[in-house]
């Protein structure tokens, strides 16, 4: 397969982000072809429900790089993905990857499903 890695940046990985990612990738051993999957899947308690995880490169994804990450996403799932940022939150009551859509029109309570 035949990869080309887009110049635009479809998503923003913040500092924390990356840094949590980075963590992840070298404690699960995450084999160095993997990228970072983002996409969207039916469900959740808005409607739509964030993917976010490590996986191999698929003939239907378009692949960017993202603060030096290389990023994973099915063309389809740009709709409702465009401009997002993805932070990473570490605090007494909240710990854990978030999500700020621009795109959503609602979201529910926990963070991680949306509405258009």
């Amino acid at each position: 397969m035949t990869e080309t890695i887009n110049q635009t940046q479809p998503i923003l990985l913040t500092e924390g982000a990356v840094k949590q990612l980075k963590k992840i990738w070298v404690d699960q051993n995450v084999p160095a072809h993997y990228g970072l999957r983002v996409g969207v899947k039916g469900g959740g308690c808005s409607g739509f429900s964030y993917i976010l995880g490590f996986d191999e490169q698929k003939d239907k994804d378009e692949v960017y790089e993202v603060a030096g990450m290389k990023v994973l996403m099915e063309k389809a799932h740009g709709l409702y993905l465009l401009g997002m940022e993805v932070d990473w939150l570490e605090g007494l009551n909240n710990r854990g990857f978030t999500f700020n859509n621009p795109n959503a029109s609602e979201s529910c309570g926990c963070g991680t499903s949306f509405a258009t």
